[in-house]
């Protein structure tokens, strides 16, 4: 029915493949019925993402390649992956603080990180940002968009828009957003952002992606004290092989790739506005 309405793309979180993780997440499927469901979709659908979790307690490099394997097995030409992150007040959280489980570490993480790029780019797959993996022509457009700062327009109640200056989101209620609609009005809330905003953003932004950060536009966009700035505070990360610059775009280095979110932190001008 949706590939009838017009749908032409699926984003589907399968997370895991193995029962053991799924319930550890405290995931509502099982792990057949994710099988089921990529299998229904792959016989509608030739655009379709999924989502997968690694770094998960008890994971071991060859059950994290295994998941990777049957992932591919169906053909899909995007996959998002992430670092299990354990949210407070989460069933998962209390397993950690009583002791019941070990918490995720970093090595393992990184280690799962560096399979997944590896096992993907060998299958014919981009790593276009840090967390997303697609074959040529499947990139994710809704989200590249918000990477490379394009301006969008959001409509419906929650919905997020953004005009390379200000940002700003409707109200969640639907009645609320309704009753605005009938007396012409729009409920919503706005953030301008400070040329400082809009530089880190691009920052952590540009960093993640395979297209990097544009010293060029940096020096034209910000002027020569981010510019000044953006030189000083990458020198070490430039020294230490986890940045490296082509073409006048910054971007980190393989060895840097996993590092990517803490580096560009260190990149962050926090003091001009």
């Amino acid at each position: 029915e949706l590939s009838k309405i017009g749908i032409n793309r699926l984003s589907i979180g399968i997370q895991s493949f193995f029962e053991d993780d799924l319930q550890l997440m405290n995931r509502a499927h099982n792990s057949a019925e994710a099988k089921k469901c990529l299998e229904l979709a792959t016989k509608y659908f030739d655009n379709i993402s999924l989502d997968l979790i690694y770094g998960i307690p008890g994971m071991t490099d060859q059950k994290w390649k295994q998941n990777i394997e049957i992932a591919l097995g169906f053909g899909i030409p995007h996959i998002s992956s992430y670092a299990l992150t354990v949210e407070p007040k989460t069933a998962l959280n209390k397993l950690i603080q009583t002791g019941k489980i070990t918490k995720p570490k970093d090595e393992v993480a990184e280690a799962h990180f560096q399979i997944l790029v590896e096992m993907l780019e060998k299958n014919g797959f981009i790593h276009y940002e840090l967390s997303n993996f697609g074959k040529e022509n499947y990139f994710s457009k809704n989200n590249s968009g918000y990477w490379l700062g394009k301006k969008y327009l959001g409509i419906g109640p929650s919905a997020h828009s953004y005009d390379g200056i200000s940002r700003s989101w409707n109200v969640s209620n639907n009645a609320i957003y309704l009753k605005s609609l009938g007396e012409n009005k729009l409920s919503n809330e706005i953030e301008i952002l400070s040329k400082t905003d809009r530089y880190n953003e691009y920052i952590m932004t540009g960093l993640r992606t395979i297209w990097g950060v544009s010293l060029g536009r940096i020096e034209q966009e910000f002027g020569n004290e981010y510019f000044d700035y953006l030189q000083k505070q990458s020198q070490k990360f430039l020294n230490d092989e986890l940045l490296f610059i082509e073409n006048k775009i910054l971007k980190p280095t393989p060895k840097g790739k996993f590092l990517t979110d803490g580096i560009a932190s260190d990149l962050f001008m926090i003091n001009l506005k």
